[in-house]
This record gives structure tokens, sequence and C-alpha cells, in this order.
């Protein structure tokens, strides 16, 4: 009974005790409601698991935070605990130095991500379109030369080298900006790099298989005229001039280029050149001066017109192969209004930029200069508020490159969600529950980057 009484008197030290019993409840409950992730890694030019490839977890909910790493097992597998929820996150794979994407928006348990051999020359790369615009004022032209990069190669495999994809442009030419858009994915800031030959270029950009979309924008000195052959180093489905109508084009073979006459085409003027060879000679003389007013919307309400019911019903105001038709000319207008419609909502055309580069300019004397992995604006199917934000500013805090980082991840994912549900890849339900996360996502990281 005294043996009882004592016991009882002296709770303290059974504490210790139940308190380490207590954290272990804790712990077990606190891992056994965590989220796994797992996937799988396929060698897509083999057919096989890529085994041994480094896979990325990047969490998004603050930024791109890096979350946890690993490797695909021998079967391509891999597993990750979300320790910091299930909110978005972003699967990153390394497959011989190039890196492929495949998001996990908030609730996925699983995902598959392809991958492909890499080849520093991969013969099927056949460029679809070559689409050169200018608009000019007194003394200062301006320019995109817009590239649509087709890889067809049977089994996939990816290009890359130190000069993976090179171009020509103007002599005197001063490149401004250059992106590049993965298949599938969203315009990233890419480098390009000088060649020992003059006014020759090359933009450091894996090809992967499918469609890439190269576009450099740049300035030069301009005296009311210009000469320009823009030497073909690639088969070209189209070779395409779009100026304004107060200026004029002139072909040195006037047998070479067709006037696309449409009244869908606003205030431009649009000359296109068929099935180009490497090396072949398309030089012409531009003059006069003018600038191209239409937005990105009219632009792609023009191309809507013009196409019908065929470019309504595709995902990104024209983005993807152009429609099968007989009409090569019908077929392009695909690039020249829809696809300019969505590379200029995000690189923002240059009557923007030159109002905002003071601003630019004026944040790099205070501001550690880095390169932006992404464009700091909204998704891409918010064109109206994604024109006047021109290229992503070349001077930003760490922080704000997260943020452009996430901003790009996001807007990815969503052009993706959009592109199943218009091919009936997801169900309503799928569809709503999972864009109200990433809207919410989005908003956030909007609102820390303002």
């Amino acid at each position: 009974m005294k043996n009882y009484a004592k016991s009882v008197a002296t709770p303290a030290s059974r504490r210790p005790l139940a308190a380490l019993v207590g954290l272990l409840f804790l712990t077990l409950a606190t891992v056994a409601g965590a989220q796994t992730l797992t996937g799988t890694v396929t060698n897509g030019t083999t057919k096989k698991p890529a085994a041994g490839d480094e896979i990325i977890l990047i969490n998004l909910s603050n930024g791109m935070d890096v979350a946890a790493n690993t490797k695909a097992d021998s079967a391509g597998k891999f597993s990750f605990t979300l320790k910091d929820g299930p909110g978005p996150h972003l699967i990153r794979a390394v497959h011989q130095g190039v890196t492929y994407h495949q998001m996990a928006p908030p609730g996925t348990n699983s995902v598959e991500v392809n991958v492909y051999d890499v080849l520093k020359k991969v013969p099927e790369i056949q460029v679809t379109a070559d689409v050169m615009r200018f608009q000019a004022d007194s003394g200062t032209l301006q320019g995109v030369r817009l590239f649509a990069v087709n890889n067809a190669s049977t089994p996939p495999k990816t290009q890359m080298n130190d000069h993976n994809f090179e171009f020509y442009l103007p002599e005197g030419a001063k490149i401004d900006q250059a992106q590049a858009k993965a298949p599938n994915g969203q315009p990233i800031s890419a480098e390009t790099a000088p060649q020992s030959e003059k006014n020759r270029y090359a933009v450091v950009f894996p090809l992967r298989p499918g469609e890439t979309q190269i576009q450099v924008q740049f300035t030069m000195p301009y005296s009311g005229s210009l000469k320009f052959d823009p030497k073909p180093l690639y088969p070209a489905e189209h070779a395409v001039v779009v100026i304004p109508k107060t200026m004029q084009f002139e072909a040195a073979n006037a047998s070479l280029f067709q006037t696309m006459n449409d009244p869908s085409q606003g205030d431009t003027t649009v000359e296109v050149a068929q099935q180009t060879q490497p090396g072949q000679s398309l030089a012409y003389t531009i003059k006069g001066t003018g600038t191209i007013n239409e937005s990105p919307q009219q632009t792609a309400a023009g191309a809507a017109q013009g196409q019908g019911q065929g470019m309504s019903n595709r995902p990104g105001g024209g983005l993807g192969t152009p429609i099968d038709t007989p009409d090569p000319l019908q077929q392009y207008r695909w690039w020249i209004l829809g696809g300019f419609a969505i590379v200029l909502a995000a690189g923002g055309w240059y009557v923007t930029k030159r109002q905002t580069s003071a601003a630019t300019a004026s944040a790099s004397a205070t501001a550690p200069a880095i390169q932006s992995a992404s464009q700091p604006r909204a998704a891409q199917r918010a064109a109206a508020a994604a024109a006047p934000a021109s290229a992503a500013p070349q001077t930003a805090n760490a922080p704000a490159g997260k943020s452009s980082m996430l901003l790009e991840a996001l807007k990815e994912e969503m052009f993706q969600l959009e592109l199943e549900r218009r091919t009936g890849k997801i169900t309503p339900s799928e569809y709503e529950k999972t864009k109200a996360a990433l809207d919410q996502t989005l908003d956030r990281a909007l609102k820390r980057q303002g």
C-alpha cells in the first residue's frame, strides 16, 4: 500500500517515458499522413527504363525549391515522400545532360517521364517555319526572327551541341533577347553565341523530339532601307517576311515569294516562300517605316476568322503542327497569325519593350545581374496581361528569379491542362479541380512577385 501511494505521489518519474511515447505516436502519424509520389522514367529512344538517371523533386508552393533528389532504379522507378505537403510539384529528369520535366499537380500520386538519348547531330531536323518580322521608325529597325523547328527523328532522339541551332541576322543587328520553347513547354530565355562567320549566330538549346520554337529579337541602325538574305541553313517548309503595310518589300527573285492577301492580316503585309533549301538565296529589300499596331489578341482573332473552326478548336491559339490542308498558304497562316499571337504574348513586341527598357536599365544599376530562366508574366491564356509585360528583366534578385521559374512551370502545366481538356483526355471534374489548385498557386506566386 505504501509503495502504491509512493508511485502515485511521484508521477514525474514516469513523465520522460510518456513524452517519448507521445512523440513516437506523433511521428508515426505524420509519416502515415505524408503523401508518396512515385514515378517511372522511360528512355523514349530505346523504350527501356532510364536506369540511373538523376530525378529531382521541385516544390512549387514556395518558389522553385529543390525538395529532394534520387536516382531511377534498374526498372526506371523512383519515389518521393512529400514532406512539404500535397501541393504542386515538378519532376525533373536529367538524361545525358538534358533535362526533361513533368508536372505533378496537387493530389497526383504517380507520374511518367520520357527522356531521349542525345546526339550532336540529328539528320531529321527540319524547319517548319522561318519568319522574319520587321518594323521601323526613323533611325531604328526592330526585328524578330522566329523558327519553328521539327525534330521528327525515328527512333526519337534529342540534338544538343555547343552550337545547336544556327542562323543569320542582318549586318549590324544587336540581339536584345532570345527565347526558346520546348515541345509542350513555355518560352524561356535562351543563350545565343556569335559564330566565326560574320552575322552568324547559334542558340544553345536542346532540340527535343517534337516541335521547338526559337525566337530572336534584335535592333539595328536604319537609314530607310535594308537588304538582307536569310541564308537558310536548314530545309524549310515556309520562309516568311512580315512588315507593316506602310513599308515596301522587294524580292531579288520575285518568283520565290507570294503575297498573302487576306483582310485578317490587319495592318501587315506577308510574303511567303515555300520549300526553301539550305544555301538557297532568298535575298530581299525592305524600305520605308511603319509599326505593327495590332495586339496579339487582334492577331489571334483575325487568324481564327481566317481558319474558321479549325483555329478555334486549337489550344494556345495555333501552337502545334499546322492542320492538314491542300492550300500551303492557308496552312501557313497558322504560323504567321496564330503562332505570333502566342510568341509575342510571351516575349512582348518591341514597341512595348522600348518603352520599358529605360526602367530595366535603371534597375540594373542597383540589382545584381542574373539570367532569368523564364518570363515573369501571367499564364499564357492571360494574353492581355502578358503582351505589355515585354521580356523578363535581365536584372533581378534571387527571389525574383525563383518566382519567375515558378511562373514558367505553372504556365506550362496550365497549357497542358487546357490541351488535355480540349482533347478529352481529362474529365470535367478533374479539370476543374486541378485548375482551381493551379490558379490558387499562381495567384500566390504573382502576389509574391508583385
